[in-house]
């Protein structure tokens, strides 16, 4: 049980931009709490954290390193982090432990790059954050513009301190219900707020309380760490053991140390830990600070401490009861690769297992071992990694390397869902696997489930599946990168009693992804940097014109007049912006400065260019194999990707239908779901090649329209047309549809099925469909095809009959514009959207139009043309004009 009379134990990291005094503010905050004697400085090459000798030599810190002091009655484990974005992988690490972090912001930078990169990452992490001001000693600081800054960028909740520690109270009450009801409240005295309260607030990140002051001059120190005495609180743990790896390193001796923080119960010396399935024993416990360690028997819930023993524990690895939770990968990952060049007479082969050390201590690193090429090769974050990891590499195994030429690194991921399959049936061998595979969102990483039932594979067989998945980089098809943001579920599979070995689910695993995606539509990645330029203002014009051929985004400059610079921050591609900073140097004549942090992977802005370039082919790939492997009269066969699917073994009962992965049973047969009806990928693409791609009928209407200067139907070509005003002129809340053509006609079964043999006259008979309705009706509406595939296409709007139909430009979905026609529209008119696409329905919900699915809308058209044929009988006529559709279906069949 926890000792209730034990100080409260808290772990808090300091984390900021480069130069912005970090590790100063830690020597400072060590020796107004009496943990160190004297103050050591960066430049003097003696802080108390930076004890490595490389870190001191380059006068910055490149690892985390712990540090303990006493703050009146609570225990704080101090957690230095690396400034500098080459070392941001290392600083994500500590973020996973941590109960509260300092932010650093340096008074005369501001808000940096990497500053957001920071804050991102802590929100992420849901990490209470308090935030110091430094260098507030040096001229031009102007604490009110650091305020306005930090709600400008990260939004509200910054709260100014005053002088002796305490929060502005008008501001803080302004955070919650809970603090504004205290500060109002009768009884309390000049309505002043509990420190309790105010505690609750920080932990919960709606307060962030901001201190000014000058760490190397202790000025502001001493205010700041009242105010993390008052405001901080203890974390309740549960008794049962849990611990978070964070950092795997390795003492002076060689000794290979996990560092941890215990997350539940107690961790005790020689006690047995289950490491990912294998026990390993704790044998001594550490609690550094510094370079100086003391050994303890049992550390208790809430301390960062360090085990010697465990061989086989990593960074982001769970415990005892936190393993339930998972492993933690880090978000932030390197952009470059490069070739390791050992010295002429190191072969490389020895030097590898020596890496693997570094690559335990920084899994980033990737070490990768090219057989064919006798060749080690690594990731890096930039050049100032790469000039650390050589000087390591000469400190701790006395090897001399040099380094390639780098290249980015691009990893890919998918547009939708897919089912892979792989089979594996050698003689006397037999697997077969169904995978599941959705698109994430970004920054996901690779997720793993399984859906598959137990009674139809077995629980066992099932995890060593998902080992198989887990345990190795699965190669994209475009360009042969790692894939990501992805979810990955065991769908189905098939053992046979005889002849299946573990070997087998692992060739049939990874089969099944490779062919997963082969069917998929890939989407390419590379890594994005988030940017602050500041230039002297004259040259703004030069900066915003090389962001845009850089392909970079970025807001409007922000000019600073009295030092008569513009500030642009945004984001851009890595293989276009990694130098920029030479370019900055020559057109500002040194003035100007360009900082960037890696902020996660985005589609390629030059996805062609980069996969012709890489040449990639997928089934040359005879390690990353996209077929299978069948028996046929006992001698095995090898299946390209395309026919695995009508050989497989196993029916899943799913499908993929309409962009979604549905069971067979749940197909109705009826106009198709509510949830999700757009056509599929397959469907598009042949919608798109029949229509403008491949038709001779299509290029000669095109000729004899531009001869004649003739309007054509709908479909019969995409050069622009004189355009008609497509707007309805309607009077306010009139009724008015805007209709999404395609979803709605293959969620028609009618029209789907006319689709397959001739698209034209399908959209022909919905348009004359919608003619009927819009006549009886008397509405506005426009009806929007998708054309944003067809290269050059600059996009069509004509008229039919009464209806305004659009055909959109390239680069523009049918999403795109319906999305930006409600935004016009929705909120002056009755509109309504008809489309069961669920984006576009959450879109039209948002900008106060109505909604319609095609199910509903087929109800609603049904009707209408019922009425028309009582009115007609009524009248004891019939006009082919208004023969109900569905026997007007029957004559375009």
């Amino acid at each position: 049980m926890k000792n209730e009379n034990r100080p409260t134990t808290l772990t808090m990291g300091i984390l900021a931009h480069v130069d912005a005094g970090k590790t100063t503010l830690s020597e400072a905050i060590l020796f107004l709490t009496g943990a160190i004697r004297k103050m050591g400085r960066v430049d003097h090459r003696d802080a108390f954290l930076d004890n490595i000798q490389v870190e001191r030599a380059r006068g910055i810190t490149v690892f985390s390193k712990e540090a303990r002091f006493v703050l009146g009655e609570k225990e704080i484990t101090l957690l230095d982090t690396p400034g500098h974005a080459d070392f941001s992988a290392e600083m994500e690490r500590t973020l996973q432990v941590l109960d509260y972090a300092v932010l650093v912001v340096s008074g005369t930078d501001g808000v940096q790059a990497h500053t957001r990169t920071l804050w991102k990452l802590m929100a992420g992490y849901d990490i209470p954050v308090f935030v110091f001001v430094n260098k507030m000693d040096r001229p031009g600081t102007d604490r009110e513009m650091i305020m306005t800054e930090l709600t400008n960028v990260f939004g509200d909740g910054f709260v100014e301190a005053g002088c002796d520690g305490s929060l502005n109270e008008d501001e803080a009450a302004m955070a919650n219900e809970e603090l504004m009801e205290e500060y109002l409240r009768d009884g309390i005295s000049d309505g002043r707020l509990s420190d309790a309260t105010i505690a609750s607030a920080v932990a919960e990140r709606q307060l962030f309380p901001v201190y000014f002051g000058s760490a190397l001059k202790n000025e502001g120190v001493k205010e700041f760490l009242d105010g993390l005495e008052r405001y901080t609180k203890p974390k309740k743990y549960d008794t049962e053991f849990s611990a978070r790896v964070y950092k795997i390193s390795r003492d002076k001796q060689g000794n290979r140390l996990t560092h941890m923080k215990i997350t539940g119960g107690s961790l005790r010396s020689k006690m047995i830990l289950n490491c990912g399935g294998k026990e390993e024993k704790a044998e001594q416990i550490r609690l550094y600070s510094g370079e100086s360690f003391s050994m303890v028997g049992e550390a208790a819930a809430g301390t960062v401490c360090a085990v010697t023993g465990p061989t086989d524990t990593f960074a982001g690895q769970g415990l005892g009861k936190e393993a339930e939770k998972g492993t933690r990968h880090a978000n932030l990952t390197p952009a470059l690769t490069v070739r390791l060049i050992p010295d002429s007479g190191t072969d490389p082969v020895l030097l590898l297992p020596k890496l693997r050390q570094l690559e335990e201590e920084d899994p980033t690193l990737h070490i990768i071992w090219k057989e064919n090429l006798q060749e080690i090769h690594v990731q890096v974050m930039g050049e100032l990694e790469q000039e650390i990891l050589k000087t390591s590499i000469k400190e701790r195994f006395d090897e001399e390397i040099e380094f390639g030429q780098g290249s980015i690194i691009y990893k890919e991921t998918i547009a939708g869902p897919v089912i892979g399959i792989g089979h594996y049936e050698p003689l006397r061998h037999y697997a077969e696997v169904q995978l599941l595979m959705e698109p994430l969102p970004e920054g996901s990483g690779l997720v793993f489930d399984s859906i598959c039932s137990e009674d139809s594979l077995d629980r066992n067989w099932q995890r060593l599946i998902m080992t198989h998945l887990k345990e190795k980089a699965h190669l994209g098809v475009l360009t042969g990168g790692e894939i990501t943001d992805m979810k990955i579920s065991i769908l189905a599979g098939k053992a046979h009693l005889k002849h299946t070995e573990g070997g087998d689910f692992r060739q049939a695993t990874y089969r099944a992804i490779r062919q997963g995606l082969r069917k998929a539509e890939s989407v390419l990645l590379e890594p994005f940097y988030t940017f602050t330029l500041k230039v002297p203002q004259e040259s703004t014009g030069r900066a915003l014109s090389d962001m845009q051929r850089l392909g970079a985004s970025c807001g409007l400059p922000e000019i600073d007049q009295g030092l008569n610079m513009a500030v642009i921050t945004g984001e851009g591609p890595v293989s276009t912006l990694r130098d920029y900073q030479r370019d900055v140097n020559v057109y500002t004549r040194g003035e100007g400065r360009f900082e960037a942090a890696l902020c996660g992977f985005r589609p390629c802005h030059n996805a062609d260019e980069v996969i012709a370039e890489k040449g990639y082919r997928p089934e040359e790939d005879l390690e990353n194999p996209t077929g299978s492997v069948f028996c046929d009269h006992g001698a095995a066969l090898y299946v390209d990707w395309q026919q695995v699917e009508d050989m497989a073994h196993v029916d899943s009962g799913y499908i993929i239908e309409n962009g979604r992965c549905i069971r067979k049973s749940e197909r109705t047969g009826d106009c198709g779901s509510d949830q999700f009806s757009a056509a599929g990928e397959k469907e598009l693409r042949a919608i798109f090649e029949r229509t403008y791609g491949k038709s001779k009928r299509d290029e000669a209407l095109r000729r004899e329209a531009l001869s004649k200067g003739t309007r054509r139907r709908p479909g019969d070509g995409i050069e622009s047309f004189p355009q008609p005003n497509w707007k309805h002129e309607m009077g306010k809340g009139e009724p008015f549809l805007i209709i999404d053509g395609y979803n709605v006609i293959f969620a028609w079964d009618e029209l789907k099925g006319l689709a397959a043999v001739n698209l034209d006259s399908a959209r022909e008979a919905f348009l004359d469909i919608l003619g009927n309705y819009q006549g009886y009706k008397k509405m506005g509406m426009v009806v929007v095809f998708d054309g944003y595939k067809v290269a050059g296409n600059p996009g069509t709007k004509v008229d039919y009959g009464e209806i305004k139909v659009v055909y959109t430009k390239e680069a523009e979905t049918a999403d795109r514009f319906i999305e930006k026609t409600i935004y016009e529209m929705g909120r002056k008119y009755d509109v309504a959207v008809v489309t069961s696409d669920r984006p576009v329905q959450m879109a039209a919900l948002g900008d106060g139009a109505r909604r319609m699915s095609a199910r509903e809308f087929y109800t609603e058209v049904t009707g209408v043309s019922e009425e028309i044929r009582a009115k007609l009988d009524a009248q004891k006529g019939r006009v082919e004009k208004n023969r109900p559709f569905e026997e007007k279906l029957k004559t375009w069949h």
